[in-house]
């Protein structure tokens, strides 16, 4: 293979690698927009749930909304640790192969992070220290699954991905 074939099959494999987890990075920051605001997620999620528990006061239906809302919070960041342990752990730099947990738990930290601090400046949503501590919980139980997953995977098959 010549060095320019070489260089063009890496930069394939870079973007392979990477895309999902950078549009999963903008997706998150799409959804601390006014778009994903409380009011405008009641749209789809309130007659949802009406139609799910048709007896339920609205007090309880808009609490239902809220728990919706914080696990979306979990769900996402758990999404993106999962796409930053994947890129991770084929990625060419050593440095973020040896050290794919800490890099995935810290670019969580920073995404939330940055994410509540954005809302803070957005008047429809509000930043939370508390929201930043679901996120990294979310990356965490992500982290947690992805080293299960491994763990398994090694005693069980010979073929080992994780190794290369």
């Amino acid at each position: 293979m010549t060095k320019a074939t070489l260089n063009k099959t890496n930069w394939r494999g870079r973007i392979i690698r990477y895309a999902p987890l950078i549009l999963w990075i903008g997706i998150i920051f799409f959804a601390s927009t006014t778009a994903a605001s409380m009011s405008n997620t009641s749209r789809f999620i309130g007659p949802l749930l009406e139609f799910l528990f048709p007896d339920t006061s609205e007090e309880i239906l808009l609490i239902y909304h809220g728990y919706i809302r914080k696990s979306a919070h979990f769900v996402q960041y758990a999404a993106l640790a999962f796409w930053a342990l994947l890129a991770f752990c084929t990625s060419s730099i050593k440095f973020l192969r040896k050290y794919q947990y800490a890099a995935a738990l810290i670019l969580v930290a920073a995404v939330a992070s940055l994410d509540e601090t954005g809302q803070s400046f957005t008047p429809t949503r509000t930043g939370s220290i508390y929201d930043v501590l679901l996120d990294i919980t979310g990356g965490l139980f992500m982290i947690f699954l992805f080293i299960l997953f491994k763990f398994f995977w090694r005693k069980y098959n010979k073929n080992n991905m994780f190794d290369k």
